[in-house]
């Protein structure tokens, strides 16, 4: 695969949450907490980017201090945030404490600038945007829930033809109303072309089972396509007529954090350079080129778990690969 270069490519927009994590570090009076850029869908925003494809973002970011170290950010992978209007409200904060080894979160997320936002401050897409993608933790609260499954319905009933991409990336300790929660999620699956889950995801979603007919359950919503990762088993994809494949690669892990966003991002890449990144595409899609989708993904997200922290590679750390 060649990297994008022409004007005529498909831009990509991510649409969800941007935080900051506060991460604990051990200082000579004891412990500091460092802010980092983060959140799902702010990850796979600036994997896309690092990858070479054209990405946009929008969400809600905060005039403070802290949303312009996520501006920055983006503006540093190269992803367009100018369709993110500066809010005078907070940014998300996320601090992350280790409790017996397990990461703990204190969420703090009340009238945020990502969190209030409503479905009135949907902005037009640029005609060039031609791939969605969606999910995270901002599906869960509200406002910011309903203005997610908004923009989804409308560009899924548009006519314009674009491509939807959905990872709920299912964090249960933050889900208030699982009844709710659960109906978005499903109502979001009915619109979206390819669907992607954890093994646990998944099977949070349709309970205990075989993978295979679950991940066909879920395919049968609606999407063309369901992708299950699977860790460092690597990742499995379901369509019609389609079951593949891929191992994972062998790496020292330094922790997995953003891995799954990696994933995302580049299996949009690979679909985007192929020329697929259509739902007509999608449905005709042949065995090779979702396996050559695929393998790209994991060669991505296996390069991100060798390094702390969300730190997606670039895509000449891929050239020799693909």
């Amino acid at each position: 695969m060649s990297a994008p270069a022409t004007p005529s490519t498909p831009v990509l927009l991510c649409a969800g949450e941007a935080l900051i994590d506060m991460v604990p570090r051990p200082t000579q009076e004891g412990q500091a907490f460092l802010p980092l850029p983060g959140g799902a869908v702010f990850n796979t925003a600036i994997a896309a980017a690092r990858l070479g494809v054209s990405t946009c973002f929008w969400y809600g970011l905060s005039s403070d201090m802290f949303g312009q170290q996520l501006r920055a950010a983006l503006d540093a992978a190269g992803a367009d945030a100018s369709l993110c209007i500066p809010v005078e409200r907070p940014s998300t904060l996320a601090f992350v404490t280790l409790v017996e080894g397990q990461a703990r979160y204190l969420f703090l997320d009340e009238n945020t600038a990502g969190r209030m936002l409503t479905p009135a401050d949907i902005p037009d897409l640029p005609p060039e945007v031609r791939v969605l993608f969606f999910g995270g933790i901002s599906l869960v609260g509200e406002p910011v829930g309903s203005a997610m499954e908004a923009l989804a319905a409308r560009t899924a009933g548009d006519g314009q033809g674009r491509l939807m991409m959905l990872d709920p990336n299912i964090r249960p300790g933050f889900i208030r109303d699982e009844a709710a929660y659960r109906a978005r999620i499903l109502r979001l699956i009915g619109l979206s072309h390819v669907v992607k889950l954890s093994d646990e995801d998944l099977f949070w979603l349709t309970g205990p089972g075989d993978l295979a007919a679950q991940a066909q359950a879920i395919r049968a919503m609606g999407p063309c396509l369901v992708l299950i990762t699977l860790g460092a088993e690597g990742a499995r994809a379901f369509g019609e007529g389609l079951d593949v494949a891929v191992p994972g690669q062998a790496v020292a892990v330094a922790d997995t954090v953003g891995a799954g966003d990696t994933f995302n991002a580049a299996f949009l890449c690979a679909l985007i350079e192929q020329g697929l990144a259509t739902p007509a595409a999608l449905a005709a899609l042949s065995t090779e080129a979702l396996e050559a989708a695929l393998a790209f993904a994991v060669a991505a997200a296996a390069i991100s778990v060798t390094r702390v922290g969300a730190n997606p590679p670039w895509r000449r750390e891929l050239a020799e690969l693909y």
